[in-house]
């Protein structure tokens, strides 16, 4: 037999064993309610050659390739437990038993690692949250995939509802289509259908609401049968609390605003100050995606390094806001057409870090360049840290902090040398370390961030939503503090 020969022989054998993954990854999460990840990465609903893609990913962060022979044997070892809802990092399970000289076996080793999660530890099942989206824009209908993808065994987060202002004929269809179909994020995995009727979306057999309204006061959430909700605003509209105050109406009991909230709204970055949110908080920013891109590679270098001062510069992907062709706008530059040209503009992303980072006691100034791409933008973060160190030192910290930090399902790393924007778009991190470009020099670090900022920020969103829903499962095995 050919070396040729032995390679196809070997992926065969690999794609058979990733598919008898599926069955058991999908069981677990209909009916006990638990992801299972690899590396922070979600394996529900995935493919063969995804999954398969998944272990090779862990060869840029680890250094070497994970194989389906050495993960499968933990999958097993879960489904035989009697497992609460949670996510499981099989991964990490594979990773800590390679390193552990006991001699467990590995069901042994798999039960003791996740021990919080069976018998009279494990989280019961619960009722599930109804959550409202109030706008059907970018980020709205990306949340939307992300909430009926994550609809799971009916236990987690639930869409009930979508507000919109009303349109003309069609309206309804042409919403759903636009969620069918993303040319940026490809088409949606799963089937679609409208009742026109009744103005609702069917998707994966999820009843979603559509509302029209054209004020917040006008809304009655009860008469929809929606209790006790969670509204999303991904309009941007109202940004201050009283403004946001506006759509606590019957049957909603929190709002979240996707975008930096003003005044003393508490912007919030999950994995960075998340459970500083008071359980009467009823209010709340998941603040803005750059935001959300440089708080938490800035805190994993403030905790390690210490930070004296830093400087963003974002080169920013064009939005909505930006105008097709060269016309009036209200904000200086943006007027020009955006497809067309580099805009200077300005990001509120740098001041919001005093809100996510009150102990950082260092002056974080920033801008930011619109440039002719539809989406994934970086953050260039030059810092001026208050200990020499060197590239090799920083590369390695943050790939550790990558992998088994509490800021894993926030900061990516990838060490490709041919990496360029596309290859971000769909990223569910916060962030991208790219290794490659990063400098050090001395007390100097220039970080280079990538991040999809629909997609990753969005994934952000819902996590902040899971949170303050209490259906923010525990990960096992446990992250490093």
């Amino acid at each position: 037999m050919t070396v040729n020969e032995d390679s196809f022989t070997n992926w065969k054998n690999r794609e058979e064993i990733a598919e008898s993954m599926i069955p058991i990854i999908g069981k677990l999460h209909r009916e006990r309610d638990v992801t299972v990840l690899l590396h922070s990465r979600s394996l529900v609903n995935k493919s063969v050659v995804s999954i398969l893609k998944a272990h090779r990913f862990a060869r840029q962060i680890a250094g070497e390739e994970l194989s389906v022979t050495e993960t499968l044997p933990f999958l097993q070892a879960l489904a035989a437990l009697d497992l609460g809802p949670s996510q499981i990092d099989i991964g990490m399970l594979a990773a800590t038993y390679r390193s552990d000289d006991r001699g467990l076996s590995v069901a042994e080793f798999t039960a003791e690692a996740v021990a919080g999660a069976t018998g009279e530890n494990k989280i019961e099942c619960r009722e599930g949250r109804d959550v409202v989206l109030y706008g059907f824009g970018r980020i709205g209908r990306l949340v939307a995939r992300l909430l009926i993808e994550k609809a799971g065994s009916g236990n987690g987060l639930r869409l009930r509802a979508i507000v919109v202002r009303g349109g003309g004929d069609q309206d309804i269809i042409k919403r759903a289509s636009l969620l069918r179909r993303d040319s940026i994020h490809g088409q949606f995995q799963g089937t679609i259908t409208v009742d026109e009727a009744n103005n609702k979306i069917i998707a994966n057999g999820n009843e979603i609401q559509m509302i029209y309204a054209d004020d917040p006061a006008a809304v009655d959430y009860t008469a929809y049968g929606i209790k006790d909700a969670i509204l999303i605003d991904n309009t941007g509209k109202w940004r201050d609390r009283e403004g946001l105050s506006k759509h606590l109406r019957p049957g909603i009991a929190k709002v979240v605003l996707t975008a930096p909230g003003k005044g003393d709204v508490p912007n919030v970055v999950h994995g960075v100050n998340h459970d500083m949110i008071k359980p009467d908080e009823t209010i709340l920013s998941c603040a803005s995606c750059t935001t959300n891109a440089i708080v938490p590679p800035l805190k994993a270098m403030a905790d390690e390094y210490g930070v004296r001062r830093g400087h963003v510069e974002t080169v920013h992907s064009f939005t909505n806001d930006q105008n097709l062709l060269d016309n009036y706008h209200k904000a200086e530059r943006r007027g020009r057409s955006a497809p067309l040209n580099m805009v200077i503009t300005e990001t509120g992303a740098a001041s919001a870090v005093a809100k996510a980072l009150p102990d950082l006691d260092a002056k974080i100034t920033g801008s930011s360049i619109r440039v002719p791409v539809p989406d994934v933008s970086i953050a260039i973060l030059s810092l001026q840290l208050e200990r020499e160190t060197t590239r090799e030192e920083v590369l390695d910290y943050l790939r550790n902090v990558s992998l088994t930090s509490p800021l894993k399902r926030q900061i990516d790393f990838i060490s490709a040398p041919d990496a360029v924007s596309s290859d971000f778009i769909g990223s569910r991190h916060a962030s991208i370390v790219d290794a490659g470009a990063t400098k050090v020099d001395g007390d100097n670090a220039i970080l280079y961030l990538w991040y999809d900022n629909e997609f990753g920020y969005s994934c952000q969103v819902i996590r902040v939503v899971q949170y303050v829903s209490g259906v923010e499962y525990p990960t096992y095995p446990a992250p490093v503090a």
